[in-house]
């Protein structure tokens, strides 16, 4: 353990650092010294289009050494957080290109988060600043951390961009301030913490997960070469940017490519497809059923998104078919599935080609970057094609959490044990069966709910389904399949069961009861909260035994 500027203790030690920089693993760069790099080599080309607006390497340097100059003259210094709460707008890159300048810790929190999840990690990252819109969607952000102030000790400013609330500082206020500052860039450390990310909280508190400008930059690079992105390539950013993945693709990577990203504040299909085609766009990652809506608007619409080269998806569930309708639409992007967490961004990328097009459908694809390790409930490897709980390790992995108590989650050789269930196939693929929290115990025996969701997603009248855990006073547990059906379409219990028994599935495995939805509760990252699900079973199965 090694203590950070921040002040939290981190899972580096020396012998990590020398291995990696000695391997040119960690490029030892900041998102300050790539930016620098490109304003060395072009500071016209435009990295940002934000709706009408668009912003050059130059136009971005300027802004965020102004934020960073008044940052640093009002107190802050390396270690010390600044939190943003905002869209996919280009204040957010702004305000993490300043905070890399000075050394700061950034903490994107999801636009969606409301009271107690914002008051919760505001307190617990120990935010000195943070950045919100006055108003977004009809929702007042000051008037929701202004409730909470009291509670906040160490926030001393609410900055509020693109608009004005009496007695907060606004962006463009910072921005005035920090033009005319004498700003002294700090010495960064780029294995110090530049990020705290919370997780989605599917279940419990949610967790601050600590990450690097190396680890950061690591994951960047992998993903780039594997995809052969560079600065010809223009990036469209549908997920949020306070998610790891809009962090990651939207923040990051266009300035490590010197690419730009098109920034879409809320999803739409056909406002997507349309500016693939004005833009030129090549690369996208989103969650499922982002690609989902994009094939299926294209395909009504005859649009085959001819710039398109990929779209790697996750966070959810994958059927197969998602795949190979894609491919059958769009002229020639890759599509395919891929694995990752917060804390370890990217285990898997899917397939970089439409010749292992089953592999990008079937599995979640190739490890790159990691050593992944497939144990029992014992930690004893289990061999190729059985079950087991995914562990890995690598140059991308975060540094731990913010509470060291939730790093048991890491062995003592720095494995981290990601709750996910996963067989290796002879490909050495990875293929995700199930969180070890999802599965389903029915009379002692152990049910995975994903085999029963991918033989649903099989039967037409079903546009999504996910299976759960509900009581049962005999059992103690069956599935429950909750299922969206396709626009006009019906299904009744025993036309789903009379579907499942045509696959020879156990009829141990079948769901005992059908609920049909219009929606499920998601995360930010689009995974379903099968938790709330759960909940809500289990609370009607008590009130209708009243």
């Amino acid at each position: 353990m090694r203590q950070d500027v921040s002040g939290w203790q981190t899972r580096l030690s020396d012998e990590l650092i020398a291995e990696n920089t000695q391997s040119g693993i960690w490029r030892n760069k900041t998102l300050a010294d790539l930016l620098a790099a490109q304003l060395a080599r072009d500071p016209d080309q435009i990295l940002i289009v934000d709706g009408d607006t668009p912003m050059s390497a130059r136009d971005i340097d300027a802004q965020a050494r102004a934020l960073a100059g008044a940052l640093q003259q009002r107190g802050l210094v390396p270690g010390d957080v600044i939190s943003f709460q905002l869209p996919n707008w280009r204040e957010a890159v702004v305000v993490d290109v300043a905070a890399s300048l000075l050394g700061l810790v950034c903490n994107p929190i999801i636009p969606i988060y409301r009271d107690t999840e914002v008051a919760y990690i505001l307190k617990d990252a120990g935010t000195k600043f943070v950045f919100v819109p006055t108003e977004f969607r009809g929702f007042d952000y000051v008037a929701m951390i202004e409730r909470h102030r009291a509670a906040l000790p160490d926030l001393e400013h609410i900055v509020t961009v693109r608009g004005k609330v009496t007695g907060n500082i606004t962006f463009e206020g910072l921005l005035d301030e920090g033009a005319d500052a004498a700003f002294a860039p700090s010495a960064v450390d780029p294995n110090a913490v530049k990020l705290i990310m919370y997780t989605s909280g599917t279940t419990g508190r949610p967790k601050g997960v600590l990450h690097s400008h190396n680890t950061i930059d690591t994951e960047n690079q992998a993903f780039s070469k594997f995809l052969g992105l560079d600065q010809h390539d223009v990036i469209l950013m549908p997920s949020p940017l306070t998610h790891i993945t809009g962090y990651l693709y939207g923040i990051q990577l266009p300035i490590v490519l010197g690419a730009p990203v098109v920034f879409m504040e809320s999803w739409n299909a056909e406002a997507a497809a349309d500016l693939i085609d004005r833009h030129g766009v090549t690369f996208t990652i989103a969650a499922t059923v982002f690609l989902q809506e994009l094939t299926e608007f294209a395909r009504i619409n005859h649009r085959p998104l001819p710039s398109l080269r990929y779209f790697p998806c996750g966070g959810a569930p994958v059927p197969p078919e998602i795949i190979y309708n894609a491919h059958k639409t769009f002229d020639r992007c890759v599509c395919a599935r891929c694995y990752g967490s917060t804390e370890a961004p990217t285990v898997t990328l899917g397939v970089n080609s439409r010749d292992q097009e089953s592999l990008g459908a079937a599995t979640e694809g190739l490890i790159v970057g990691h050593e992944v390790k497939l144990v029992d409930e014992t930690g004893t490897p289990v061999p190729v094609g059985v079950e087991g709980e995914i562990i890995t390790r690598g140059p991308e992995m975060c540094l731990g959490y913010a509470d060291i108590a939730h790093n048991d989650a890491f062995d003592a050789d720095g494995y981290f044990h990601t709750g996910d269930l996963a067989v290796l196939t002879e490909d050495d693929c990875l293929v995700i069966t199930g969180r070890s929290k999802d599965l389903i115990i029915r009379g002692g025996e152990n049910l995975s709910p994903r085999e029963v969701e991918d033989a649903l997603h099989e039967i037409p009248a079903i546009y999504e389904a996910a299976v759960v855990a509900m009581p049962h006073p005999r059992m103690g547990e069956t599935g429950c399949a909750y299922v969206i059906l396709e626009q006009g379409a019906s299904l009744t219990f025993d036309e789903m069961i009379a579907a499942l028994a045509q696959t020879g599935m156990a009829k141990q495995k079948y769901p005992e009861r059908l609920e049909i939805v219009d929606a499920f509760p998601r995360t930010p990252a689009g995974k379903i909260r099968k938790n709330v699900l759960r909940e809500q079973i289990a609370a009607k199965l008590a009130a209708e035994s009243q």
